[in-house]
This record gives C-alpha cells, structure tokens and sequence, in this order.
C-alpha cells in the first residue's frame, strides 16, 4: 500500500472545503481521490485501490460531514474501475480512471442545477416555505424560483451552528423575503406554512434521510400538520445504509471525531435520522422519486 507520502489528502481535502463554502464534503472528497489519482504512482490495480481506502480513512478523520464523503468516495471508486482493463498497461489504465473521474466529477456538479429547476416548479407565487438551516442545494432552489418572478417568504431555523444567520443573509442578497426562527418556533411557524424544503447530507437505503439536527422534529410536525415535507439531495449522497432508528446511526455519522473517545452520553448529536414515512417527495439530478423508489436506484448506482 502506497504511504501517499507525496500528497498530504488532509490538507488538500480541508483546503477544498475552505476554498469554496458552497462545496459539498462529497465533492470535496472526490476531487481529493482525483488528485490522489493523478499524484500518485501505482502498478496494479489493487495497489490503486489500497491507495484510495487509505485516502478516504484519511478524510474520514477530519470534522468534515462524514455521511456524503463515504457515499461519494464509494460511488467514485466503484465509477472509476468500471474501465475494462484488459492488454492495457498501468499508465493507459490510470489515464482512462482519470477521465473517468473527471466525467463523473463534471456530472455530479451539474447535479445541484439540476435538483434546483426541478424544485423551483413547486414553489408557488406568494406560498410560505420553511427551511431547516443552511442548505447549498435548498438556496439555489429558492433563487432559481426567484428568479423566474415569483414572490414568496422563506422561515429559516437558526440551527445549533447559527448557519441560519448565513442562509437569511445569502436570501436577502437575491431580494427574497425571509424570518429567522428558533428552532423551537418550529410548531408555531408550522400552521402558517405551505411546504418545508431541507436538504440532506446522507439518503438511506429505505428513502429516510440523515441531515442536520432537528431535521427529524421538523419532518414530525410537518406529518402531524399534513404539510408537505420535500427533501432535495443530490445522487452522490446515496448511502448503503439501512438505519432503522437514531441508535442504528454509526456514532462516527452523528458526532465530532474528536468526542468519539469520550462519554458520547455527553454529546451532542450533529444529525438526526428521518424515516421515509414522514417524507413526501425527495428532488434528485436523477428525478422526483418517492422514498420507496431510493432503493431501485441505489441498485442502479452500484450495479
């Protein structure tokens, strides 16, 4: 197995992240595995997949959100070897991994577009939307629906990190009407609402979603107040996990590396985990799909 002495994964991952604020963990960590890729010298196959496990074990120690990495680095490394190989020398099969990549890399920033102009038709002129915090993909929904001269007001929830503060401010640079709430205003603000939009940093097996905390309270009250509850999550973040509560959640998805070695009892949870029965469309780049449907096309992605 390579030592990747020759490229430092972590620092270029985390200087990814803080390049660009409006990148996914996911995108981050396959840009990461391209660099590795081109970087790196290999002589067989398994020597390039040692190589990568190790990359990603690497990015999997960092504070970035895990869920989307995993799922992202999985489907790019089952993408990249799926080039016939045969009567080919090392230096051809890597040049071919490489421009798999890339094309993989180039389809999956197109994604959030993509979700987006879907979205955007089910936002109605002067309907009331709430949102759970920041989401990159929510935000570009909302503007591109702004954009096409429809008038609406957005509820954002601060959220435990405040990054609500960042999503109202980014809004109102658009001219978008928004209110900042408490968390805790989530059932007050429900009956006055005609959707809620969230984002997701991981889509389960079964359609449930894995995103931010409170996510789940959200989702509880939108069911109870027959309100509609849509999630918006690009393809990448498709994970071959199959959590039938927030106890089945691996406690490396739902706390900060640097706790895992402590009294977790302790510490607060990052994410929450949303079965699908509270769900009632999710937008993806691959389509509308109901949550049932997640898992034909996780199928698809890893066949």
């Amino acid at each position: 197995m390579k030592d990747l002495s020759s490229f430092d994964v972590e620092h270029y991952f985390v200087q990814e992240m803080e390049k660009d604020q409006n990148l996914s963990a996911g995108i981050a960590a396959i840009k990461t595995l391209l660099m590795v890729l081109e970087k790196t010298p290999f002589d067989t196959v398994q020597e390039l997949h040692s190589t990568l496990k190790l990359a990603i074990e690497t990015m999997r120690k960092t504070e970035q959100p895990l869920t989307a990495v995993i799922s992202g680095c999985e489907l790019f490394s089952r993408f990249i070897t799926l080039a016939k190989i045969d009567d080919i020398t090392m230096e051809e099969c890597k040049t071919i991994m490489l421009h798999r990549g890339n094309v993989f890399l180039q389809k999956l920033l197109e994604a959030r577009q993509i979700i987006a102009k879907r979205a955007a038709l089910f936002l109605q002129d002067k309907c009331r939307v709430l949102t759970h915090s920041r989401s990159r993909v929510v935000l570009e929904a909302i503007i591109v629906a702004a954009q096409s001269n429809k008038r609406f007001h957005v509820f954002i929830t601060r959220s435990s990190d405040n990054a609500g503060e960042q999503m109202k401010a980014e809004l109102e640079k658009c001219g978008i009407e928004c209110t900042l709430i408490l968390d805790s205003a989530i059932g007050y603000i429900m009956e006055n609402v005609d959707m809620v939009l969230v984002g997701a940093e991981g889509v389960v097996e079964s359609g449930g979603i894995i995103n931010r905390i409170g996510t789940l309270t959200m989702a509880l009250c939108a069911k109870e107040m027959n309100k509609p509850f849509y999630v918006l999550a690009e393809s990448f973040k498709f994970s071959r996990l199959y959590p039938l509560n927030q106890r089945d959640l691996p406690d490396e998805y739902k706390y900060p590396r640097k706790d895992l070695s402590s009294d977790l009892t302790k510490t607060h949870p990052l994410v929450d985990y949303t079965p699908p029965g509270y769900i009632t469309l999710l937008f993806t780049d691959l389509g509308v799909l109901t949550p049932s449907a997640v898992s034909d096309e996780l199928v698809k992605l890893y066949l």
